[in-house]
């Protein structure tokens, strides 16, 4: 039986998520502050990605805010480039070619996203928890508060830290509602007070509330419960995939620093440093997990333990459990580098197509099951019907030239201009003398000018009378 309870307890973490215990019961993670040069990494990339989250908004490029959502107002800003709905097929090829990049990225380098770029992380072990530690103190005392009896001063200490919390999350909240509205919307908004905008203001407690019982209560189990790409990485990841793994071959048999020599243990001295700061509260040394997001804090600690013992460093680290079991780094191999460049060329693929994206599509089609009309004694006309399309961020004028016979374009009704993102019709006529005009059947080009600049030729059908074919 004792064997049995053993042997349990060394497989547990198979049947449960970390942060539920054999009850059902929700785990509380003290997660022990982290340290060390992958950590200070980390926090640069970090505080890089958040300040560039808060400028972005008040960058304007051409007028526009570098980046913009508005969904309602179907305009979409990305890096200052406008799209607007008539550009749905570049957002959902980007959309897809994003999806392939997730895929084959998780393939080759496993959740290293979860660990260094997701917001999720960055928020939490970089906003929040830092917020905690400096209110509460490191794992042990904020273990110690929490299971302390209500006092004045763990009211004062959870007070605050929850107050900040949540005013946190009401600023993130004002934020994330610029990159859907617009900045200057939302300072507008605001100058003109909350009265006069009640609709929106519920919306951002709703969304406030949201986030802060996120980072205040939920925390590591958005990646292990709710997360999808946490979930579908079970299924994305190989035994080439390069994960933070533990090197069992060197550190196993665990023991005692002391009792190694004499019992040839491995270099594994079983102190738990990986474990106490891992913010999901899993063991490493057992192996690729579903709660693991590659976050390194494990590495940072176990080294510094291996400096300490004066073992080499490395024993949990970047590397696939193919490279584990072969006792040898396996990080480049022709597989990685190979899906890299695979990625990289997406990236180029995706990226060329909105360069290269025009500021204007527009369509001239002669009218459908139209005949050519007299215009005066010697010459004919067609109509023809066009359609602009305006990406750029400004109204344009539109005027069409016959550029390959003598003769002359009129149109009918008002020319007006094509606002930005909007679209423009009209009809016009195209006037050719019957002596300009070799056979019944034409072929004429037209150029189409936006501002006075010419945006692009096209070619369309030009009908005649029969006799101009016994020329």
């Amino acid at each position: 039986m004792a064997n049995q309870a053993n042997k349990y307890e060394e497989t547990y973490f198979r049947d449960r998520i970390s942060t539920v215990d054999s009850q059902g019961k929700r785990k509380w993670v003290f997660a022990k502050k982290p340290k060390g040069p992958l950590y200070n990494k980390r926090r640069w990339l970090a505080w890089l990605l958040i300040a560039f989250l808060f400028a972005a908004p008040f960058i304007k490029v051409a007028g526009e805010q570098l980046l913009l959502f508005d969904v309602l107002g179907r305009k979409f800003v990305i890096f200052g480039i406008v799209f607007w709905p008539q550009d749905i097929h570049l957002i959902l090829l980007g959309f897809i070619t994003l999806l392939v990049f997730i895929v084959l990225f998780t393939v080759i380098y496993g959740r290293i996203f979860c660990g260094w770029v997701c917001p999720q992380t960055i928020f939490m072990e970089f906003v929040y928890r830092p917020i905690e530690y400096l209110i509460e103190g490191d794992a042990a005392q904020q273990k110690k508060l929490a299971e302390a009896p209500w006092n004045f001063e763990k009211i004062r200490k959870k007070t605050l830290k929850h107050l900040i919390f949540f005013l946190i999350a009401y600023l993130i909240s004002n934020l994330f509602l610029s990159y859907i509205i617009g900045m200057d919307q939302l300072l507008a908004n605001i100058a003109a007070g909350p009265s006069e905008h009640l609709g929106t203001i519920l919306a951002l407690f709703i969304f406030s509330g949201a986030f802060y019982f996120v980072f205040a209560f939920f925390r590591e189990q958005v990646c292990s419960i709710a997360c999808p790409y946490g979930r579908l990485q079970g299924v994305m990841i190989d035994k080439k995939t390069i994960v933070v793994a533990y090197d069992y071959k060197r550190g196993e048999p665990r023991g005692p620093l002391k009792l190694a020599e004499e019992k040839g243990f491995g270099d594994c001295i079983a102190c738990n440093a990986c474990v106490v700061v891992c913010p999901t509260g899993i063991d490493i040394r057992n192996g690729t997990q579903l709660e693991c997001i590659n976050c390194t804090a494990c590495i940072d600690a176990c080294n510094r333990v291996m400096d300490r013992v004066k073992r080499p460093r490395g024993l949990i680290r970047y590397d696939s459990e193919e490279g584990v079991a072969q006792g040898k780094r396996n990080v480049l191999n022709p597989r990685s580098i190979a899906y890299s460049v695979v990625l990289f060329l997406l990236l180029i693929f995706v990226g060329s197509l909105y360069v290269m994206r025009g500021d204007f599509e527009a369509t001239i089609l002669r009218a459908g099951g139209s005949l050519y009309q007299e215009y005066g004694s010697d010459s004919v006309s067609n109509i023809y019907n066009f359609n602009i399309v305006n990406k750029i961020a400004e109204p344009v004028n539109v005027d069409i030239r016959l550029e390959s016979h003598p003769g002359s374009i009129r149109f009918i009704g008002e020319k007006l201009p094509v606002q930005k993102g909007g679209v423009g019709k009209g009809t016009f006529l195209v006037v050719i003398a019957k002596k300009d005009l070799q056979q019944s059947k034409s072929q004429i080009k037209l150029g189409l000018y936006t501002n006075g600049r010419k945006a692009e030729t096209y070619t369309s059908a030009f009908v005649g009378p029969n006799e101009l074919d016994n020329k």
